[in-house]
């Protein structure tokens, strides 16, 4: 999958191209990750990039041209790419603009985004970008959450290491992804490792080391569905449960003596 990032500090992103899982994607050329800095782009000696805003208040917002012609060499270079690994379907780039403005991301869109080919990912800084790069050139905006950071890079970031964690071969083991939190609109059940009694006389629960997958199947959804039910119950509610998932978050209320 290729991303091309269009930003003022492009070797933010050696965060993810340098460490970790998405090092190894990009090291099996499992995504590829292309920089334009909006600088480059700018008609004035200085490499002024913004402006003050019309109308008045605080801040600096970042001007049209520039990043409007970072996102053309962009979509050019898509282009170019898609031509040459023969993805003759690719009708032109996805242009997304990382904003607080945006609809929050959610593993569902994750999902979505991760089935694209070419991803163009704008990222504002200052008080954010002309609103006329918004209405010509951005097909979609998405937020991380309801705050605010400095720029747009680490929400960038954030949606590039999600996504790749959904394209095959990044992921050590093939199930990874399908068992992480929000897969199914629920939170992951506990997790532990050896030893199987710690320090401090915590001790893995006996299912888990009974060998009964059957058992262990049903132990980590009702753990699932507990823990939805006590941190983020608004999942639970736009979630259609069959009978045993039903019975099993029953039974994990009455355990933990809900009423």
């Amino acid at each position: 999958m290729w991303f091309g990032i269009i930003s003022l500090f492009p070797d933010m992103f050696r965060a993810i191209t340098e460490f970790g899982i998405t090092r190894r994607a990009v090291e099996k050329n499992i995504i590829t990750l292309s920089y334009w800095n909006p600088r480059d782009f700018s008609d004035n000696a200085c490499r002024t990039v913004d402006a003050r805003p019309y109308g008045g208040g605080p801040g600096m917002i970042m001007q049209f041209q520039p990043i409007y012609d970072a996102i053309l060499a962009a979509k050019h270079s898509a282009e170019i790419e898609a031509k040459i690994l023969g993805q003759h379907a690719l009708l032109k780039p996805l242009v997304i603009y990382l904003s607080p403005q945006g609809r929050q991301l959610t593993h569902q869109h994750v999902k979505a985004l991760s089935k694209k080919t070419h991803l163009i990912l704008v990222t504002g800084r200052y008080e954010g970008i002309d609103e006329r790069l918004i209405q010509s050139v951005i097909d979609e905006e998405w937020s991380v959450g309801d705050y605010v950071l400095s720029g747009g890079e680490l929400p960038a970031m954030m949606m590039i290491d999600s996504i790749a964690r959904l394209l095959p071969g990044t992921l050590g083991h093939s199930q990874s992804a399908v068992s992480d939190s929000f897969s199914d609109e629920l939170l992951d059940h506990p997790q532990y490792t050896r030893p199987v009694i710690n320090q401090i006389g915590g001790k893995v629960p006996d299912v888990l080391v009974s060998g009964d997958h059957e058992q262990i199947r049903q132990w980590r959804l009702k753990q699932s569905l507990g823990q939805t039910w006590l941190k983020r119950p608004d999942l639970l509610e736009k979630r259609i449960q069959n009978a045993e998932e039903n019975k099993l978050l029953t039974d994990f209320m009455k355990e933990n003596q809900v009423p």
